[in-house]
């Protein structure tokens, strides 16, 4: 593991969430980083991908969720609003050095040099 996961929880439906991604003793600056999640009995679900330049997101997600980080702070985020139980799952992020700008395809595929163990997040009333 080397990504950890912090900020899941319960939150009620139509609440908002921010999950945080820590990378364990590197740097943010030139990787790209992407979060999943992964529902009880479902398949694994790409949320995101973002490469420093631009972000790619899941329709699942589009204008519900957003994507930032502070490199300065090994630290991804991801801001969750207009929640509903059917996002409850794990969430977890995956990331690799951006060796070309293709990088993200990898990453929504689950393909990725670095991981975190995830964090669960439970949207119910």
């Amino acid at each position: 593991l080397q990504f950890v996961e912090f900020g899941g929880g319960l939150v009620q439906p139509g609440g908002s969430l921010r999950l945080a991604c820590v990378a364990a003793g590197f740097t943010l600056d030139d990787k790209a980083i992407g979060w999943f999640r992964q529902a009880p009995g479902k398949e694994r679900e790409a949320l995101s991908c973002n490469d420093n330049e631009s972000t790619t997101y899941g329709d699942s997600v589009k204008g519900r969720f957003t994507v930032s980080r502070d490199n300065d702070k090994h630290t991804a985020y991801l801001e969750m609003s207009s929640l509903t139980p059917e996002d409850t799952a794990v969430y977890y992020c995956i990331g690799s050095v951006k060796y070309s700008r293709y990088v993200c395809e990898d990453i929504l595929r689950g393909e990725a040099d670095y991981r975190g163990q995830g964090t669960q997040v439970t949207v119910s009333s």
